[in-house]
């Protein structure tokens, strides 16, 4: 069973940077295509941003030339850099991957992510 975890979540003030991580725990498990979902209290999970297997990367509006999605397939990790965070970008940040062979769909716990002063 592939368990994706996320860490790096955290209070940052306006303005501020925050990286997440996404680990895959299996050493077998080749993630496919993988994403940055968040939630904000009160609103439906959105997409933040996609990246597939050979890098090709997609944003949300909202967080366009504000984050950065990257990979490092060798290590099953997915990260999001995000700077110059406002009260908006306050939510749970959820990790999604999709298996490379199989298909399947996991979704990671979230990690909260909070701008304030």
């Amino acid at each position: 069973q592939v368990q994706l975890v996320e860490s790096g979540g955290g209070l940052v003030q306006p303005g501020g940077s925050l990286r997440l991580s996404c680990a895959a725990s299996s050493n077998t498990f080749a993630a496919g295509d993988m994403a940055w979902y968040r939630q904000a209290p009160g609103k439906q999970r959105e997409l933040v941003a996609t990246i597939t297997r050979g890098g090709s990367t997609n944003y949300a509006d909202p967080v366009q030339g504000r984050f950065t999605i990257s990979r490092d397939n060798a290590k099953n990790t997915m990260y999001l850099q995000m700077s110059d965070l406002q009260p908006e970008d306050t939510a749970v940040y959820y990790c999604y991957c999709k298996g490379f062979y199989s298909g399947a769909a996991y979704w990671g716990k979230g990690t909260l992510v909070t701008v304030s002063s």
